[in-house]
């Protein structure tokens, strides 16, 4: 005989706490998950940025410490000018360090997250120069995203003239 103060299932009441829970819990994880997720694009474009700045180097090397003369960048693959991706290409192992995670359209159209800063484009290394006074400490901007697709004040990543990667905007000019 059966036992009918014992039913075998869960009563609408346990089913509605448990399905309050699990909405709760997910309501926490999910903007957890897209911080630490911003996180990690932003660590991965500074890795980008570090080695682009390892490329360039090599480049220097190669070139009389001469910046290479390039574009900022171009608005498609098609166009045919110089620019980050293709004067840095011989440097690097692999194109995809030229695309930033957080960016899901740039690099698609135009091959690179990063811009060049052109103002620098041809100068000795040593000679640099950033709005018109020379570079204090090498803090000047030599490559920069695109867009501002990280968390933070400035929402960008920079390498500069002493190849160091950075979220913070840090120029320094001496008078």
């Amino acid at each position: 005989m059966k036992n009918s103060r014992n039913p075998a299932g869960f009563s609408l009441t346990e089913l509605l706490v448990v399905l309050a829970i699990l909405g709760a819990l997910a309501a926490i994880a999910i903007p957890v998950s897209r911080s630490v997720l911003a996180r990690t694009h932003t660590a991965a474009c500074l890795s980008n940025l570090r080695q682009i700045g390892v490329g360039l180097e090599a480049y220097l090397q190669d070139n009389n410490q001469v910046m290479p003369e390039i574009a900022a960048g171009r608005r498609s693959k098609a166009e045919d000018v110089p620019v980050l991706e293709t004067a840095l290409a011989p440097y690097l192992p692999d194109p995809a360090i030229f695309r930033c995670p957080a960016d899901h359209e740039i690099f698609e159209k135009s091959g690179c997250s990063y811009i060049w800063n052109s103002s620098q484009s041809g100068r000795h290394r040593l000679k640099l120069e950033f709005f018109g006074k020379a570079g204090q400490d090498n803090r000047i901007p030599l490559i920069s995203d695109k867009e501002a697709w990280h968390p933070g004040e400035s929402g960008v990543n920079f390498l500069y003239a002493d190849l160091s990667a950075s979220t913070k905007v840090q120029f320094g000019v001496s008078p």
